[in-house]
C-alpha cells in the first residue's frame, strides 16, 4: 500500500472500534470506506465482532460486503441504525463535509440521517478550512432536467460540468440519475447554498453534508486525531 492508502487504513481500524457486536451499522461507500470492510470482515471472521448488519449505501459496497461474507439488508428491515460510516472528500473545520465523490451521496445521505451516530474517516489531506477550497460539489439531477440545472448552477457562480464514467459517458447514479460537479470556489455559508440547491426542482440531492457527523478520524502521519462536532 502507498502512504495515503495506509493511512487509510489507519483511519478505518479506528473507526471500527467504535463498532460492537449487536450494532445495526450504515456502510458508506469509496475507497476510504472500502477499508472499514476489510478491518470489519477480519473481525467477524475471529469472532471479535458478531450479529452485526450493514445497509450498504451503494450496489459497489454491498457486492464488497458479500464478497467478505458481512450480513447485509436494507432500511425496510432496520429503519434506524446505530452507527454508520463513512468517507468524505472535504472536511471543513466545523466538521461540514462533502461527499460524492463516488456518485453515491444520495443514499449516503439517507443512511447518514436514520443513524444515531454518524463518524467520517479520512487521511488528512482532505481536511480544508473551508468547504469548497480542494473540492467541486457533487449535485445529483433527474435525466430530464440535466441541462436545465447545469445551467442554474452556472447561474449560482459555479463551474458546473457533467461527470463523466470511464468510458467518457455520463455516470449514471444507482438510482438511475446524472451528477453534475460545480465549483464553487470556497464555500463561506455551506447552510445558505444547500438550502439553495434543495429548493430547486429537478435537483435530486447535493453532496454538501452541514452538521451531520458526530465525529472525524483524521490518519495523519503523527498519528490518529479524533475531531468532536461541538454543536452536537
Amino acid at each position: 500500500m502507498n502512504n495515503q492508502e495506509i493511512l487509510k487504513r489507519k483511519s478505518a481500524e479506528k473507526a471500527v472500534e467504535f463498532i460492537k457486536s449487536g450494532m445495526i451499522l450504515g456502510f458508506g461507500t469509496g475507497s476510504t470506506f472500502n477499508h472499514v470492510l476489510y478491518v470489519l470482515a477480519e473481525k467477524f471472521k475471529s469472532g471479535e465482532i458478531s450479529n452485526i448488519v450493514g445497509i450498504p449505501s451503494s450496489e459497489k459496497t454491498q457486492k464488497l460486503a458479500s464478497e467478505l461474507n458481512i450480513p447485509t439488508s436494507t432500511l425496510d428491515s432496520f429503519p434506524i441504525l446505530d452507527l454508520t460510516i463513512d468517507g468524505a472528500d472535504e472536511v471543513d473545520i466545523k466538521l461540514n463535509v462533502i461527499k460524492g465523490g463516488g456518485g453515491a451521496h444520495f443514499r449516503e445521505k439517507i443512511i447518514a440521517q436514520a443513524s444515531k451516530k454518524y463518524i467520517i474517516i479520512v487521511d488528512e489531506s482532505k481536511i480544508s478550512k473551508s468547504l469548497g477550497e480542494k473540492w467541486a460539489v457533487p449535485v445529483e439531477v433527474i435525466k430530464m432536467a440535466y441541462q436545465v440545472e447545469l445551467q442554474f448552477l452556472q447561474s449560482l457562480g459555479a463551474e458546473a460540468k457533467p461527470r463523466l464514467d470511464s468510458e467518457s459517458n455520463l455516470f449514471i447514479t444507482d438510482e438511475g440519475n446524472y451528477i453534475i460537479d460545480a465549483n464553487f470556489g470556497v464555500i463561506k455559508n455551506p447552510k445558505k447554498l444547500a438550502r439553495k440547491l434543495e429548493k430547486r426542482a429537478g435537483i435530486v440531492e447535493h453532496g454538501i453534508f452541514v452538521n451531520m457527523v458526530d465525529f472525524v478520524i483524521v490518519a495523519k502521519e503523527s498519528g490518529i486525531e479524533i475531531l468532536k462536532n461541538k454543536n452536537l
